[in-house]
């Protein structure tokens, strides 16, 4: 059983840095993907950064290229990625998702809809 366990985020002034942390548990192989989501009031959900466990190719939106970089840890029968955040903008407001699926192109993870996903955690940037 594949789970999906977000940490992290909080309040940030503007310019100011946030790491969000997700553990994913229960895959059988490594040919699957990792991604961060977020969705701000009133807006779409969109896919920022994705991860290829296999070969660590990655995936960024346009919107956090710069700012923002997922890395990975791991541990036995365990990943954990990581997302630094810096540079944060009020327009990074939004709620995070952690999600997973066999997916192992970054780029089209980031684009679709992953079948695993965590219980979300809030971002907020004000001054």
């Amino acid at each position: 059983q594949v789970q999906v366990v977000e940490s992290g985020g909080g309040l940030a002034q503007p310019g100011g840095s946030l790491r969000l942390s997700c553990e994913v548990s229960g895959f059988t192989s490594d040919y699957y993907g990792i991604g961060w989501f977020r969705q701000a009031p009133g807006k779409e959900r969109e896919g920022i950064s994705c991860i290829s466990i296999i070969d660590n190719t990655t995936y960024y939106r346009d919107s956090v290229k710069g700012r923002f970089t997922i890395s990975r840890d791991n541990a036995k029968n365990t990943v954990t990625v990581h997302l630094q955040m810096n540079s944060l903008k009020p327009e990074d407001t939004a709620n995070y998702y952690c999600a997973a699926d066999s997916y192992t192109l970054p780029q089209a993870m980031c684009t679709m809809t992953p079948y695993y996903w965590g219980q979300g955690t809030r971002v907020t940037v004000s001054s």
